[in-house]
């Protein structure tokens, strides 16, 4: 399945204190660790005014993969995109 782009809602993330990185994410009551960052991408050079500089991560749980926004100006994580991994494999016959 793709990436399913969806409406930003903010998300609790736990960061790893030197890096900045991403180390779990919190739906509700269920806490998920992040397996793997997959793609970062800065957009502290070139961004929209109203929104402000922002870092881009796609990371992998257990469960989905995610593309999770920091936005630097308000310190705040946002989630983008999603894509539940339960179809990704096919089942063997």
């Amino acid at each position: 399945m793709a990436m399913v782009n969806i409406t930003p809602t903010e998300i609790a993330v736990g960061c790893d204190p030197f890096t900045g990185r991403p180390r779990n994410v919190r739906m509700g009551a269920d806490v998920q660790p992040v397996l793997r960052i997959e793609r970062v991408r800065d957009e502290s050079a070139a961004y929209p005014i109203a929104v402000g500089p922002r870092t881009v991560f796609d990371v992998r749980t257990p469960a989905s993969r995610l593309r999770l926004a920091f936005q630097h100006r308000s310190r705040r994580w946002l989630v983008e995109g999603i894509d539940d991994l339960e179809d990704a494999l096919p089942a063997a016959a």
